[in-house]
């Protein structure tokens, strides 16, 4: 197994890399302190791909695949992972209709998502069905050639814009998992509402919201596949979707690193640079340890979903947990070792242990993780 990029790929890197020096890194901290939303920002990183990283090119999208996903994303998330994890769930939602819509829907809103003109929310969770994904409530009556929704989906990102576009799992039948359909509800669609803005430790550049469904009448034709289908879908979707919240972890965490280097470069104590002591030396040569073991295995899941391995899912669930949870302690480590400054939100260390601290709950908690793997382990 080949573990160097290919010039494409290093390139691809370097593109995402220099955006996020440039676009994301001088004004993560005010969109942090104000709630700012940058469309005008996501729409730049569109023109150069980023809205269909994994979406076919005739559509508009850049037809990559999902270990050139992973790079985009831990390079974006060094700039801002609050910014590269709603790009992240933005592609997961094209890429659902992508993958399952037919001719006709890949055709009518793919384009628009791949401009980001449009931007996607993914709505799942429910205030009563979190990690018990199945027991979703929110229903879809079919009537006619309509639906209608009734129900309400808790925490959804980016939910609430001027531009925005809902990928819905609703009920469609009581018969469990296999009752779920995948519909997608069009912003400006009468009988659909938002909550407020959510109050959150992290993410504040990107709005979470609950999405309400009040009698939201669409066409049949909005649903994505057959009825029945849409927890696979969903599942499906998560797959890619826990590969690229890990990437943004790894790229809050190395940016959190890089930092720290600086810093004890510059810093003295007791008469000498912190980077000249070895009890800290060795901590920072730990941090880079944990990070490119946690890179070498996202890289390791990346490839089996490209491969379409019938153990993908299962390593996308342990790469998930095990790279969300070393990025999470990396920056938290960096925290430490930047003592009082590192508490301060001038230095943007604290800013990113805030941000990379959901990572570890959603796209499946990190509990989940684990209970996908040791069901494959036990056989249940």
């Amino acid at each position: 197994m080949n573990f160097d990029l290919s010039e494409d790929q290093a390139a691809i890197r370097d593109m995402a890399r220099d955006f996020a020096a440039e676009k994301l890194a001088p004004h993560a901290l005010e969109w942090d302190e104000t709630k700012r939303f940058p469309i005008p920002t996501l729409r730049e990183a569109a023109a150069l791909g980023m809205g269909g990283v994994y979406i076919r090119d005739d559509v508009g999208g850049s037809g990559l695949g999902r270990l050139d996903a992973t790079l985009i994303f831990e390079a974006l998330a060094t700039g801002c992972p609050t910014i590269a994890a709603y790009i992240s769930i933005h592609n997961m939602c094209a890429w659902m209709i992508d993958a399952y819509g037919s001719d006709e829907q890949r055709r009518k809103w793919l384009p628009a998502l791949c401009s980001m003109e449009t931007l996607a929310s993914y709505c799942l969770t429910e205030p009563g069905a979190g990690s018990d994904a199945a027991a979703l409530r929110t229903r879809a009556e079919r009537d006619g050639d309509d639906y209608v929704l009734t129900g309400q989906k808790q925490f959804i990102s980016g939910a609430g814009n001027p531009h925005d576009f809902y990928v819905v799992m609703a009920r469609t039948s009581d018969d469990g998992a296999k009752g779920v359909s995948t519909i997608v509800v069009p912003g400006g669609t009468e009988g659909l509402s938002f909550g407020a803005n959510e109050k959150k430790m992290g993410w504040n550049a990107q709005p979470t919201r609950a999405v309400m469904f009040d009698k939201c009448r669409v066409p049949v034709a909005n649903r994505i596949g057959p009825e029945g289908i849409g927890f696979k879908i969903a599942m499906a979707g998560l797959d890619g979707g826990r590969l690229n919240i890990a990437a943004c972890s790894l790229g809050g965490a190395q940016a959190a690193l890089d930092k720290t280097i600086a810093y004890m470069g510059e810093r003295k104590a007791f008469g000498k640079r912190l980077d000249e002591f070895q009890a800290l030396q060795f901590k920072l040569a730990d941090m880079a340890i944990e990070l490119e073991a946690a890179r070498t295995f996202l890289w390791r899941a990346a490839a089996a979903l490209d491969a379409k391995s019938p153990d993908a899912t299962r390593l996308c669930a342990m790469a998930k947990k095990f790279t969300t949870d070393t990025g999470f302690a990396v920056a938290n480590a960096a925290l430490q070792l930047h003592g009082g400054y590192g508490y301060l939100a001038d230095y943007g260390i604290e800013k990113i242990v805030r941000d990379l601290r959901v990572h570890q709950i959603l796209e499946g908690t990190n509990e989940i993780m684990r209970m996908i793997v040791a069901r494959g382990l036990v056989g249940r």
